[in-house]
């Protein structure tokens, strides 16, 4: 058992490293000591020649240069229009004549390639932001409304892969290899284009191995307020199969999407982790490759006939890139396919996939193929890591579709992609079922608890079409589970816990999850208090409490409702649903003792019919400002609306109107109270700023020193507080609130500013 625990262990930390980095949004780093220099690194990639003739000299240049600044302005919120037009008018204006340090500032610039102007970058790095007096607003800005989930800083090339997976808002999607997350957001965004369907059919199931990373997801999830995003925490390389409902019928759960962006040794990101530069050898990629394979097999198993998968790595190795993919579409004999993305993106500048490539060990001894690798070499070196030596099988690969991306050609990190289409059920899932009597006698490796399930599944769903047979067929099938060197095949293809551990499944601090019954007598109060239409989807409603009073109500989507159910043996979930009302004591004299939560108002309130004041622009920054303004501080209109409704929770609403487009043209809703005499905005700090900005009210007038901004945070912290102490009077978030407000801890500098999520991970990695 020990020795199984520690190579789990090893597998985890292998699956972790080298991939926060690609997340990280690059604002520079400390490193100023470590010298650039790696001859090793030089030499290899000038023998494999992958940067074009004449170009090395300027790569090296590039990789060398601290990374600009990327922002990305999330995209589904109605608000993005008004977040770039604030950027654009007030803060790219304000900087774009500076000189800081020597360095003139270059105004920001959008990345030609992502649509609608929602991604830009600018030549300052992270330091210069944060430390500079004149950029002291920006700078707060930034953080302000990333903690407000508005705009993610990430790397440029990490926001690629999400826009190749083509996401519509039924698409079922898996994030196989998730933390620290600001993919999986891109992805629950374009779920929500629609800013008008509060339960788009698609959901995000986002993944990890690291239990603690989890919280990563969970905390960039949560900016979003989606009811459709679920974080579980498995190895990814034997991620369960799930199981659906479908007419009455049980299911396997197959993927419209997948994004397979897995652990690399991260060369391409030398520009900001500067850590690579003294720890690059080539036995990095030779130790991950096994690894990579195997997680890209348990993707395309799971995805559906007709689905697209996603491969990516912040590496420029053709052993983590091509020479994964060739063993792949090897292996999947004609089931899988390249899909050519060159006209995808147009403005982005790649390298076609390379057809030829060799191996070198860290001693520096080259090998082009398998026959000249000594056999004391047979476990660090695997017949899958070299170019197929079929030149027919090779030209039907189509390798030239992948893509390369090389830092000095648009200023970015290093980046490799390829994108797969699944054209029919992988080939050993077809010949599943005649295979099933051999597995239950073998499988000797496969948990005793898996394997009825398997045989189950397998029977009653042989005749299903689209080779729904076998989802659940890797355990059994060493061709497709075990692609690494077979001495670790047996423990790396095990997925599942052994049944004794099968009752801890939802242990790891985490509250069970419990749906409502329509008739739950909780709905009695709240049905008629906020008028919920007869539409509302009640059995949606989940708590995470067995005993005791519910003291906070969440939603999800119908669908993770479905995955929720039928999986709570299999599955780790870490976090789910958006939450829509907190228990509030006080509440019960006035009729309901449950208070609406600004995350889930956008969720909720098309249900809500009554408990709602339509506000003016003017209404909001009384609002917005005043902690607990006189109901006559509020506009005729809204006075009068007010007036007629007794005390406890409200919904503030501000609908847009066309012909005055000085003011914001998107809805806004906020959390409130009605007091006896006052009434008073429920809404987060961040997000009071971001939408007093949003007003054009300047929300960061005398900051100048950092003793002096920390204060005023604490002052406005303070207030929030208070108003939390006054509304709620409820006990402590459950565990997982409870780590995520560790994590947020953990999340602030020196600055009291708040470091991009993978920055944690990054020291966790390269420490």
């Amino acid at each position: 058992f020990t020795k199984m625990g520690k190579r789990s262990r090893q597998r985890q930390k292998n699956q972790t490293a080298g991939r926060d980095s690609r997340d990280n949004d690059g604002w520079g780093a400390g490193y100023a000591d470590i010298i650039k220099e790696n001859k090793l690194f030089e030499h290899y990639y000038k023998e494999l020649g992958l940067v074009p003739e004449g170009e090395f000299d300027l790569f090296m240049e590039a990789m060398r240069e601290p990374l600009p600044a990327t922002i990305r302005i999330t995209g589904y919120k109605s608000h993005a229009k008004e977040i770039l037009h604030c950027l654009k008018e007030k803060y790219f204006k304000d900087i774009q004549e500076l000189e800081i340090d020597g360095q003139k500032i270059e105004a920001p610039q959008p990345l030609t390639w992502y649509p609608d102007d929602q991604a830009w970058h600018t030549n300052m790095s992270r330091k210069i932001i944060r430390k500079s007096p004149l950029l002291e607003k920006f700078h707060q800005f930034l953080v302000s409304e990333t903690e407000s989930g508005n705009i993610s800083r990430q790397e440029a090339v990490s926001m690629i892969p999400p826009l190749l997976l083509k996401i519509e808002p039924h698409h079922k999607i898996l994030d196989m290899c998730a933390a620290p997350g600001s993919k999986t957001a891109q992805l629950i965004e374009m779920l929500h284009s629609d800013m008008e369907v509060p339960f788009p059919e698609g959901f995000v199931i986002a993944n990890d191995v690291d239990n603690k990373r989890c919280y990563l997801l969970v905390h960039q999830a949560k900016r979003l307020n989606s009811p459709c995003i679920m974080v579980v925490n498995h190895d990814a390389s034997c991620i369960p199969t799930l199981n659906i409902d479908s007419d009455g019928k049980k299911d396997i759960l197959f993927y419209d999407r997948i994004l397979c962006d897995v652990p690399c040794s991260g060369d391409g990101t030398m520009r900001k982790n500067i850590d690579v530069w003294k720890k690059w050898t080539t036995s990095n990629s030779l130790h991950l490759h096994g690894l990579q394979l195997r997680i890209a097999v348990r993707g395309v198993e799971q995805l559906a006939v007709g689905g697209r998968m996603v491969y990516s790595t912040c590496s420029l190795n053709p052993i983590e890139d091509e020479a994964v993919i060739a063993a792949l579409l090897e292996k999947s004999e004609g089931a899988l396919e390249l899909a050519d993305g060159s006209a995808d993106l147009p403005g982005l500048k790649w390298m076609p996939g390379v057809t030829s490539w060799k191996l070198m060990t860290k001693e520096g001894q080259w090998y082009s193929d398998w026959s000249e690798v000594p056999s004391s070499r047979h476990t660090q070196i695997r017949p899958t890591m070299f170019p197929p030596k079929d030149p027919e099988k090779l030209l039907g690969m189509h390798l030239e579709r992948c893509m390369r991306i090389l830092p000095h050609h648009q200023n970015t990190g290093g980046f490799f992609v390829a994108v797969l289409v699944k054209k029919a059920p992988m080939p050993w899932n077809k010949k599943y079922p005649k295979l099933r009597k051999d597995v239950s006698s073998n499988s000797a490796a496969s948990t005793p608890a898996e394997v009825p399930h398997l045989s189950e599944n397998a029977e009653g769903e042989a005749g299903a079409p689209g080779g729904k047979v076998s989802g659940e067929a890797e355990e059994a099938a060493p061709k497709g589970a075990s692609l690494a060197q077979e001495s670790t095949t047996k423990q790396d293809g095990v997925c599942g816990p052994p049944p004794m551990k099968k009752m801890k499944l939802f242990g790891y601090k985490e509250d069970p999850f419990v749906f409502l019954t329509e008739d739950d007598p909780v709905f009695t109060t709240i049905q008629s208090f906020y008028n919920l239409s007869p539409d509302f989807p009640k059995l949606n409603v989940l708590t995470r409490t067995h005993e005791g009073k519910k003291r906070h109500l969440y939603m999800v989507s119908k669908e993770l409702r479905n995955v929720l159910l039928n999986n709570s043996e299999r599955m780790k979930v870490i976090n789910t649903g958006v939450k829509v009302w907190s228990r509030n004591s006080d509440g019960e004299e006035f009729g309901c003792a449950f208070r609406l939560a600004q995350e889930g108002i956008y969720t909720l309130q098309p249900y809500i019919h009554s408990r709602i004041i339509r506000v003016s622009v003017e209404d909001i920054k009384v609002l917005l400002t005043q902690e607990n303004p006189f109901l006559s501080k509020l506009e005729e209109d809204a006075h009068s609306q007010a007036k007629k409704l007794g005390m406890g929770s409200i919904v503030l609403k501000y609908i847009p109107n066309p012909n005055n487009p000085a003011e914001p043209q998107c809805p806004i809703q906020l959390c409130g109270w009605r007091g006896k005499t006052s009434i008073r905005a429920f809404v987060p700090r961040n997000e009071r700023f971001h939408y007093l900005r949003m007003l054009g009210v300047e929300v960061f007038r005398d900051k100048q020193g950092l003793g002096q901004k920390r204060s005023d945070g604490e002052k406005e912290g303070k207030q929030e507080v208070d108003e939390e102490d006054k509304m709620e009077k409820v006990a402590e978030e459950e565990g997982s609130a409870q780590n995520e407000a560790e994590l947020d801890m953990e999340n602030g500098d020196e600055n009291g500013s708040s470091v991009p999520k993978s920055d944690i991970g990054n020291q966790e990695t390269s420490s």
